[in-house]
Formats: structure tokens, sequence, C-alpha cells
């Protein structure tokens, strides 16, 4: 390879390392950038984008700001109701709440398996009113989740929940009800041992 050729490639090495680089520097100045762009379309919005590190902790001096995503003139009363098709304790911890529309909740439900075997089970939610269905958010949930349970192991599963503030206003009181039931075939059944006839 000739002299100049080589001159020529080196050339054109640095000049792609210097572009390289000077895209590294935009792409790291706009995700620095984001933080605070993010922060004002969100607060332009009206999003809560409160974090973790803003919330009030002992000393800090700052104040938490309001969620203005609730609706405090309003209360919706939840109920809770529990269904249990086998042999066990299926409960909801609180039998109902009042909140606002807009308001995080957790409430825990409380599950016990009383049989003498092992057993798998799911749960399944319905609601009443049904215009309330599709303005009750679940963030978290135990429905649907197949569980298996030891004989007399107790499991606790939340179920965090949000009121739509859409939810229409003749609606004061909702009830969220789960049917928890056996999976048929999903655990094997104990095998049982045959006794021996004694020698003679």
């Amino acid at each position: 390879m000739s002299q100049g050729r080589r001159a020529s490639l080196l050339l054109d090495n640095r000049r792609m390392v210097g572009k390289l680089a000077v895209v590294a520097l935009l792409m790291f100045g706009f995700g620095y950038a984001l933080v605070p762009m993010y922060r004002a379309i969100c607060t332009a919005l009206g999003i809560n984008v409160l974090s973790v590190s803003e919330k009030a902790v002992p000393g800090n001096s700052k104040a938490t700001p309001a969620n203005t995503q609730v609706d405090t003139s309003r209360i919706v009363t939840v109920e809770f109701d529990a269904n249990a098709r086998g042999p066990w304790d299926f409960k909801p911890a609180k039998r109902y709440v009042d909140v606002h529309p807009g308001e995080l909740t957790t409430v825990m439900y409380e599950f016990k398996n009383i049989q003498n075997r092992t057993m798998a089970a799911q749960a399944i939610p319905s609601y009443a009113p049904k215009q309330a269905t599709p303005h009750f958010n679940k963030l978290e949930c135990f429905c649907f989740n197949e569980y298996t349970l030891k004989p007399g192991e107790s499991r606790q599963w939340p179920v965090v929940f949000v009121i739509d503030p859409k939810l229409p206003k003749d609606v004061k009181t909702i009830t969220l009800s789960y049917t928890f039931f056996e999976v048929g075939g999903k655990v094997a059944a104990p095998v049982k041992t045959q006794e021996r006839e004694p020698q003679s």
C-alpha cells in the first residue's frame, strides 16, 4: 500500500472517530435534557410525577405535593366479598373502605388451605354494579393466577386499585367480589398404600 493511501485512510479514520464522538456527545446531552423536558410536559398536562426521592421523609422541610388526580369532593364505598368453592378459608382483611376517586388503595385478602392435601386454586373477580367495571382499575391483583398451597398453608395477597374519577356520579357503592375455586387435575391425588396381608 502506498504512503499516500495510508495517509488517506488514517485521515478518514480520524474523521470517523470525530463524528462518532460528536454523535455520542449529542446523545448524552439529549438524554440529560429529557428529565427536565419530561417534568415540564407532565406539569403542563397535570400528571403527577412525584418520585420516591421527592416524597416527604422525617426531617425533610419540603411538603409532599397533593395528588391533583384525587377527587376529594366524592366518597365511594368499596365493599369486598369472598366466595370459596371448596373446603378452605378465604376472606378480605377489611369488609369495606371509603375512598376518593383517583386515590390509590390497598386491601389484603387472606387464604388458608384447611384440607389435609395439597391443592391448586385461582380466583376470578366480579363487580357490582356493572357500570362500575370499566372505572375500577386494579394495579395489582392475585386474580387469574394459579396458586398451589400445601395442607394448612396460609397466604395473603394484596389488591391495589384506583377508582377512575370519571365514575358516574350516581354510583356511590362498588362491590368487588372474588370467587376462589380449585383447579381440577392440577395436583395429583395422594397415593393410597395397600396393606399387605400377613404371610402365614
